[in-house]
């Protein structure tokens, strides 16, 4: 991986403003740049400060998912002369971003999807366009609606524009000599493609989902070079078959591209061998017709009774269907809109978004369990069982859309997750995905239990967790106690051999490292039970949940319809040493609890940094193999990703680490 990757795969794990030495004046100038944002309050005070003689300057900043809302003023960044990244995605940011910031010949990468910017974008002035230095730019999910002009961006490697209204094309192609992938995916264009046949780099370009005009292929870039393509709903003309390159690509990237896209047999059937086989399978058939016709009558005779039978099951059927088809309409929760007698159905969350499943009828769409596939449920058991999707069902609205909780028919106690961000993946690519998922089976993760596809949207059901999640065990559970549904008080329990303290001052340190030991078993799973390693992309604590028996089960991986291709492995790694740190200190995964653990370490002071509830009665012993484990999570979150361990390396170092239960007696009891 070339070394701006490896950068930009460390910064943009970061959830804070990071900088090699930060000097009042440049704080200065952040807080101004941030001071008609709300929610920015929270992370000013923390900006880590420094005595030293070097040059004070801000390198990045990097506030992903931190429910900022509001303005900023870009004149005071402007100041900032070494800023490299910027990531504010996942937020309710809004306003024009000034054309000048573009030109800036310091950025080299700029992350705001998933906002409310809008207005002129990517048109830097005339006087810097050949300097622009940025090489990944990502501005989905907004509402930029202006035209675009690209021929100052030479450095550009990454370019993600999608979900937007820009209806015209971006000029300035053929500048773009390094660009390797392009996502204009929903942008409302109604262009002819030939501009985009200059980029001779690429390797991952989507056009879905636009009127797109132009000849398949030879208005596109070289298809040798692309390793993903998608330019289904379009308006494409194609004089040749596309059977090779849905084999390549897959059928999905070709769904409604056009209106004369053909697949044939493209293979070559006039060998001399295959004209004998053919020949052979000829003289068969003839040898059989006689018998096949003897044969046929009776057959007839058995399917016409047949249908017959089936015509009388499915009147019965729709008989009593047309009896109790909107029955489930009627305990409709005061305040919660009545169920339309079709399509589309509409769902409120809790922060106000909506989601929408466009089907005719609820028991259309199958709910289909893995492990229990001769169970009979739809899309309307689930309606059901979640009181309409409603809020008081709803336990998270995650990155990749709402959950909720549901107990089915034969008291199966779920979780379903509906997955916002393939609503335009292809069915058959979903069920794919899904079923190959439910096969990644080990005890310290947590399988697809089942799906449902109705209309567009996708949903997945998981196992029910009644512990919740780590983070939530972690911060947000007044007694700190293992068994949420139901504590009982001052009482000392011992479950599982695990000795726990019902009270918020202690939390077994056996406790966390097993947690931290099945949580690297999972992950070592992942990475290197295949031969190419499913890479999860996200690992945080709220995806880590907790078992019955306490357990910690991996969640959220694998769903992601176009994962970041500069992700891997390595950075799955950062993220448990992150989680570690959470785990160990009792603070949120944030840049600064990973930088303040690792400057404990480094100055050998770790002890300082552990969790209170941690220290408290711990002896020596307990207090060394806490300090340890921290280790281990330094080690995880080096900065060069080519120096971080493998999970199967880190699962190693944490068995090594024996914690004793004598130990864990004197620090419960002491």
């Amino acid at each position: 991986m070339k070394p701006f990757c490896r950068f930009l795969i460390l910064v943009s794990l970061f959830s804070l403003v990071e900088s090699s030495c930060n000097s009042s004046e440049e704080h200065d100038l952040v807080s101004k740049a941030f001071k008609s944002v709300s929610g920015f309050n929270a992370f000013s005070s923390s900006f880590p400060t420094n005595n030293c003689s070097q040059t004070h300057i801000i390198t990045s900043i990097v506030l992903p998912s931190q429910n900022l809302s509001g303005t900023i003023s870009w004149n005071y960044l402007r100041n900032i002369s070494n800023l490299q990244i910027l990531d504010l995605s996942g937020n309710f940011l809004q306003g024009h971003v000034p054309s000048w910031f573009w030109s800036s010949s310091s950025l080299l990468a700029i992350n705001l999807s998933r906002n409310r910017f809008g207005g002129s974008i990517l048109q830097p002035t005339s006087e810097n366009t050949s300097f622009s230095s940025i090489q990944s730019l990502n501005l989905s999910y907004n509402r930029f609606t202006n035209s675009i002009q690209l021929s100052g961006f030479k450095n550009l490697k990454i370019l993600d524009l999608s979900h937007n209204n820009l209806v015209t094309l971006p000029s300035g192609f053929q500048n773009l000599s390094n660009l390797q992938h392009i996502d204009l995916s929903s942008c409302n264009l109604q262009s002819n493609v030939k501009p985009i046949s200059a980029l001779h780099s690429l390797h991952y370009l989507d056009l879905s989902n636009n009127t797109f005009t132009g000849n398949f292929p030879y208005d596109f870039p070289p298809l040798t070079t692309l390793k993903f393509l998608n330019i289904s709903f379009n308006n494409f003309t194609s004089a040749i078959s596309v059977n090779k390159f849905s084999r390549f690509f897959g059928k999905s990237a070709f769904v409604h591209a056009g209106s004369n896209f053909t697949y044939t047999n493209d293979s070559n059937k006039n060998t001399k061998q295959e004209a004998i086989i053919e020949k052979k399978q000829k003289k068969r058939k003839s040898k059989t017709l006689i018998g096949a016709a003897s044969s046929a009558a009776s057959a007839i005779v058995l399917i016409l009774l047949g249908i017959w039978a089936v015509r009388i099951v499915i009147q019965k059927r729709k008989q009593r269907a047309k009896k109790n088809k909107w029955a489930i309409s009627m305990p409709v929760p005061q305040g919660m809109m009545m169920m339309m007698k079709s399509g589309p159905f509409e769902f409120e969350t809790e922060s106000g978004s909506t989601w929408v499943a466009d089907l005719k009828e609820a028991s259309s769409a199958a709910v289909v369990m893995f492990e229990k596939p001769l169970m009979n449920l739809s899309f309307k058991d689930l309606i059901v069982a979640t009181s309409h999707f409603g809020k008081e069902s709803l336990l998270a609205e995650g990155r990749c859309g709402p959950v909720y909780r549901a107990v089915l028919p034969g008291d199966l106690h779920v979780a379903i997750k509906v997955l916002e961000e393939a609503r335009d993946v292809d069915p058959d690519d979903s069920v794919a995905t899904f079923v190959d998922l439910s096969r990644l089976k080990h005890p310290n993760l947590l399988p697809l239990s089942g799906y449902c596809i109705a209309g567009k949207e996708k949903l997945v059901l998981y196992e029910y967790m009644a512990n919740g999640d780590l983070g939530r065990w972690l911060h947000e559970l007044p007694t700190g106690d293992t068994n949420v549904e139901d504590w009982t008080g001052d009482t000392w329990e011992i479950q599982n051999g695990v000795v726990d303290d019902g009270s918020p001052e202690k939390m077994g340190w056996l406790t966390r490292h097993r947690i931290a030991v099945g949580i690297a078993r999972g992950l070592a799973y992942l990475h290197h039970a295949r031969s190419k390693p499913v890479v999860h992309g996200h690992l945080v604590t709220s995806n880590i949940l907790l078992a019955d028996d306490f357990e910690p089960r991996i969640a959220d991986f694998g769903l992601r319809p176009d994962p970041d291709p500069n992700f891997g492995t390595e950075t799955d790694v950062y993220c448990f040493g992150a989680a570690l740190v959470e785990l160990l200190t009792g603070k949120g995964s944030t840049a600064e609890a990973v930088a303040a653990a690792r400057k404990a370490m480094r100055e050998g002071h770790g002890v300082r940094v552990l969790d209170e509830r941690l220290r408290l009665g711990g002896d020596s012993v307990v207090l060394s193999q806490m300090v340890e484990t921290l280790r281990v999570a330094f080690l995880c979150t080096a900065e060069c990703p080519s120096k971080r361990p493998t999970m199967q390396q880190v699962l190693g170092l944490l068995k090594d680490i024996r914690p004793h239960h004598q130990h864990q007696h004197q620090l419960v009891l002491s």
